[in-house]
């Protein structure tokens, strides 16, 4: 990788140079870095088409490379015998293109880079002035990604990865998704842009837009347009819209991750399939949810579907089901791609002293909690019992709600001390705010897994304003029980 540091600055400064996108595609092959190698190779476009169809002498790489290094030191004399190796390359690659390419089905993209000297130049080639479509019309915040095959587009689809603002190169973070083989049949792809602590992902209602996606019907060649005006140090189009739209898929998302979960939680504990939605927003024990919404019901049968198809494959432990982003974009008939691949789980950290709704390594909330120092258990549990109104009332010693670690004495619930939210002063169980309970509550079905542990969650508060709740029908409560949660 001694040569990746130079060649990376070199297409930051000439990022219409296809030659040294492709050399630099090979430093990322060579080192496994598949999905980066990829991206340059796409960058590359028809030069790495071409130069995969034939064998240049190693010599002659390993000179281009030398004259680039050169050219990025001095960069007063950056169009001398660099453009002249290449020359060299072009020609030889003229010369012994495979014969797989016939004539008319192979055209060497030369771009133009300024009016007087031009590679075209120094071939004694005639090239046309670039037309609206090519590539050098593009603004400086555009880049081509060869995705998918031809297609017609099927509208607009959201999708949420990794993001870093970088200036010094504004798509690391797309070639992180195009390294999960990012794929799909949609005309355009919406991406939102999540903030990574350590290894988690923080998934928040107020996302940015930071990158769309426009694949050509016509040769399926994909136009990246960044909404980060720092990184790619441009103006992008105004994103209000898109930001809408992705606020309303954000919302369904976690509607569909809720409702996925209770699904896959009353088949491991029934050991068959929910027949129909009334299964799951049963009253009190079998309110597998605390209630549900229209987009559940529509969705339902959809989203049963798509858990037996997942349920009939073998899963390694913490892997996805399917995993990685290529299968969040697969076409998905007949609705909107599941993005949340594993089940929703309870996480607690007895250090930080917080408690996170997760999926996978992605936080959707963050929540303060209070705890019982060592009193408080480590380990794994499932919620058993979900009861609202655990004391009778909403504002005994369990607060609104309770959510029984197993059969322990232990339960997440809410407090009517709120001053011990943060500290260790509870006998052992998990004391939430009131609005915080209530929306754990909603999002976290029956059945679903809690662990606790310490130094697991990194320092951080996620809550959204608007809150996360369903339209309860059933009766929650437990009257013929009377709790005796450790406080």
């Amino acid at each position: 990788m001694k040569n990746t540091a130079y060649l990376k600055s070199y297409v930051k400064n000439h990022p219409d140079n296809k030659m040294a996108w492709y050399l630099l595609g090979k430093e990322y092959e060579s080192a496994g870095q598949e999905g980066k190698a990829q991206y340059c190779y796409n960058q590359a476009g028809s030069v790495y088409e071409a130069f995969e169809a034939t064998k240049v002498p190693a010599d002659l790489w390993q000179e281009y490379q030398d004259k680039l290094h050169e050219e990025s030191r001095r960069k007063d004399k950056r169009k001398g015998l660099v453009r002249k190796i290449g020359i060299v390359l072009v020609f030889l690659l003229l010369l012994n293109l495979s014969s797989a390419y016939a004539p008319g089905q192979f055209a060497l993209d030369l771009p133009v880079q300024d009016d007087s000297d031009t590679i075209a130049d120094d071939l004694g080639l005639t090239v046309k002035n670039p037309g609206p479509d090519s590539e050098a019309m593009w603004p400086e915040n555009e880049r081509n990604l060869g995705i998918g095959s031809p297609g017609e587009g099927q509208g607009a689809e959201f999708t949420a990865s990794a993001y870093q603002s970088n200036t010094d190169n504004p798509y690391e973070s797309l070639e992180d998704l195009y390294g999960d083989k990012l794929k799909t049949s949609a005309s355009k792809v919406v991406v939102l842009g999540m903030k990574q602590k350590a290894e988690w992902l923080i998934w928040t209602k107020d996302m940015p837009v930071v990158y769309e996606l426009d694949k050509s019907p016509q040769d399926g060649v994909m136009k990246v347009q960044s909404y980060d005006p720092k990184a790619c140090q441009c103006t992008p189009p105004d994103a209000t819209k898109l930001q809408k739209e992705g606020k309303a898929w954000i919302e369904r998302q976690e509607t569909l991750a809720v409702l996925s979960t209770a699904i896959r939680t009353y088949k491991e504990q029934k050991g068959t399939w929910p027949e129909s939605l009334d299964q799951l927003v049963q009253p009190f024990p079998d309110n597998w949810l605390a209630g549900s919404n229209p987009l559940m019901r529509h969705e339902f049968k959809r989203v049963l579907a798509l858990q037996q198809q997942a349920g009939s494959k073998p899963q390694k432990e913490g892997e996805q089901h399917p995993t990685a982003s290529e299968d969040r974009l697969n076409s998905n008939p007949g609705g909107e791609p599941l993005y949340f691949k594993e089940p929703l789980r309870i996480v607690i950290d007895k250090d930080a002293h917080l408690l996170a709704v997760v999926s996978g390594n992605i936080i959707l909330r963050s929540y303060k909690v209070g705890l019982g120092g060592d009193k408080t258990p480590e380990g794994t549990f499932k919620v058993s019992d979900k009861v609202i109104n655990p004391n009778g009332k909403d504002d005994g010693d369990f607060g609104s709600r309770g959510m029984q670690l197993s059969d322990t004495n232990y339960a997440i619930h809410g407090t009517n001390e709120p001053d011990s939210i943060g500290k260790d002063e509870s006998l052992g169980c998990i004391r939430m705010l009131k609005k915080d309970v209530e929306e754990l509550f909603d999002l976290i079905p029956r059945g679903a897994k809690i662990e606790i542990g310490k130094g697991i969650l990194p320092q951080l508060e996620s809550v959204p304003k608007e809150r996360f709740v369903l339209k309860r029908s059933q009766d929650q409560t437990n009257p013929h029980r009377t709790y005796h949660w450790l406080l």
